[in-house]
């Protein structure tokens, strides 16, 4: 190369995206699609590595511009030019004590496949590093501008540095701004709610507000920002804080309601992200490997024609992110991996919002408890020598009833959670039918699971009405505590948003009493029954669609399509819905139908 740099090719084919039961928690890697596909489906990525004159080769820092081979747009020529200024720049310096690696990551099959793809190689030692292009393609089929002379790529191979330090993805968004200066947006959430170092965050928004003068945005969900309730909350804090500062100067906890809302729009869209466990970009590729990485969207200005301009800046910008890194003796590692983001500066941490999941559980198993001591056997034991007295005693296993249906229900929605996986290999139907296949299905499994659980007979399935209901509460409030603690160890978020659902529903479900007509039962009853409305998988998801994008273009196939979604990208959140929530909501209106 004539930067002087080491080149290598890397040919990679697109991922398959399909749900395997096997493969979950593996990554969208797992499995390859190696059929129907022809050398020129292939996606290529051109690697450059400078090796550190002061380094030891052991660490290097990683430089990614996504980029469409078949169709280059102009944003992605644009940051082609800023990695190749980049690259240019650090082949002549003399201080680097890290190797530089710079990925031109072919995008034709997506941003993120081509990145793990790489990725997965990099860390992957296999014969096939020393012939990077199989006998199954003909060097004639790839592109000209792609190709290596026939006799380097024996010599050539598959070309790794050091460990990765930190990775950058730079991209420039063909859509301008209409702000006055650049605009650059940082997205960082990876799948299952993994988050880079903070400090790699505060380095980036640092060296762009205070060194190149942009304005730095992380995403929001914009129809907070325009929500009535949300800004009059905000002027009500406002005016507390207003209030408390009047009578001490001390007090500066209030902020103006303008931020209070963009700042809760964006822990909002922050925490959604994390829920999902769906990355925002190819860093999560990154992140899979425990880098620490980002994506850097610049958005140039509505009246920017200059763009020899906007390349020295984006540049020195992205030099310094470079030089801040290449400068540390050691990983990012004191500052937060877990927290949420309110704005690019301001975040949440987790020993903040660890305090809210804490205090939303801790009831749970109290009640557990609770009902559980209340449902225990009184009897009275008497001898002859002294007079009869009531006691509690323990010795009987008549809680075993009801861990055995709480049991099955819980094999229940473990099936429930493979069904789509056969239901997508036996048709090749549109979203609503799977949809309807799916809910039909797990019906049918569900009968089959309470028939089934009615086959055992265990001592005390003959207990009072009052007792087995209050029996069934304690060991399904006790699997929902043990559900939430073990999600929370995976993706807090989920678990955060997962208890906000489920505690509720759990905590206040009782038997339906039809026959009494005293208001305080009514308005229980009322209670029980919309909250195990909204508590719903389903329902939970159109509602927040709706109150958030509108109910415009409502259709049941949506639900199928965000699922697939999630077990695409093998997310925690599925898991976390089919196997804790879903069966938690059927014990709930198991309950709320028993007779008490």
């Amino acid at each position: 190369m004539e930067l002087g740099g080491e080149v290598s090719y890397h040919k990679f084919q697109p991922l398959s995206n399909k749900l395997h039961p096997l493969h979950f928690f593996l990554g969208p890697e797992a499995e390859v699609m190696q059929e129907n596909y022809t050398c020129s489906s292939y996606g290529i990525n051109t690697v450059g590595i400078i090796r550190a004159p002061r380094g030891d080769g052991k660490e290097a820092i990683v430089m990614v511009t996504p980029y469409n081979s078949h169709k280059i747009s102009n944003g992605e020529a644009l940051s082609l030019g800023i990695g190749y200024s980049v690259f240019s720049l650090l082949s002549r310096v003399t201080w680097l004590a890290k190797d530089i690696i710079w990925i031109a990551a072919d995008s034709k099959h997506g941003e993120y496949a081509a990145v793990s793809a790489w990725l997965r190689d990099y860390y992957t030692l296999s014969f096939s590093d020393l012939n990077p292009y199989p006998e199954i393609c003909d060097l004639s089929s790839l592109p000209r501008h792609k190709m290596m002379q026939k006799e380097d790529v024996m010599s050539n191979g598959f070309r790794r540095a050091g460990t990765m330090a930190a990775a950058l993805v730079i991209k420039v968004s063909d859509r301008s701004t209409e702000f006055e200066k650049d605009v650059l947006n940082i997205y960082a959430e990876a799948s299952n709610g993994q988050m880079p170092n903070l400090d790699l965050i505060n380095i980036v928004n640092y060296l762009a507000v205070h060194g190149q003068g942009l304005q730095v945005r992380v995403e929001k969900i914009w129809s907070l920002l325009y929500a009535s309730w949300l800004r009059s909350l905000g002027e009500l804090f406002e005016f507390v804080g207003k209030v408390a500062k009047s009578l001490n100067p001390q007090w500066k906890f209030g902020i103006p309601a303008t931020d209070y809302v963009e700042g809760s729009a964006t822990l909002a869209s922050s925490m959604y992200n994390q829920a999902l466990g769906v990355p925002t970009g190819s860093h999560g590729a990154f992140r899979d490997y425990q880098v620490d990485s980002i994506t850097m969207e610049i958005s140039p200005k509505l009246s920017s024609s200059q763009r020899d301009l906007f390349l020295l800046r984006m540049g020195r910008m992205v030099e310094g992110v470079i030089r801040s890194v290449n400068n540390l003796l050691e990983k990012f590692h004191q500052s937060f991996f877990l927290y949420l983001m309110t704005s690019s500066n301001k975040f949440v941490s987790v020993g903040v919002y660890m305090i809210a999941f804490i205090l939303l559980v801790a009831p749970l198993p109290l009640v557990a408890a609770a009902l559980f001591s209340d449902a225990s056997e009184v009897k009275s034991v008497t001898d002859d020598k002294t007079p009869a007295k009531p006691v509690q005693t323990f010795t009987s296993w008549n809680w075993l009833f009801a861990a055995r249906t709480v049991f099955f229900v819980q094999l229940w929605g473990a099936v429930v959670t493979l069904l789509p996986y056969f239901i997508l290999r036996m048709s090749n139907t549109s979203p609503e039918i799977n949809f309807l296949i799916w809910v039909a299905l797990s019906m049918l499994c569900l009968i089959f699971t309470y028939a089934a659980s009615g086959f055992f007979s265990l001592p005390g399935a003959g207990l009072p009405k009052r007792i087995e209901w209050r029996l069934l509460k304690s060991v399904t409030v006790a699997a929902a505590f043990t559900g939430l603690c073990l999600t929370s160890v995976i993706n807090f978020a989920t678990a955060e948003i997962g208890a906000l659902l489920l505690v509720p529903m759990c905590l206040t479900t009782a038997p339906l009493s039809l026959g009494s007509k005293a208001a305080k039962n009514i308005s229980r009853a009322v209670i029980n029954i919309l909250l195990v409305f909204l508590g719903f998988p389903p329902t939970v998801f159109f509602l927040t669609k709706g109150t958030l994008y509108g109910f415009d273009g409502f259709r049941l196939g949506e639900f199928w399509n965000w699922l697939e979604s999630l077990w695409a990208w093998n997310s925690a959140t599925y898991i976390f819905i089919c196997m804790v929530h879903l069966p938690c909501w059927v014990m709930c209106i198991h309950i709320l139908l028993h007779r008490s």
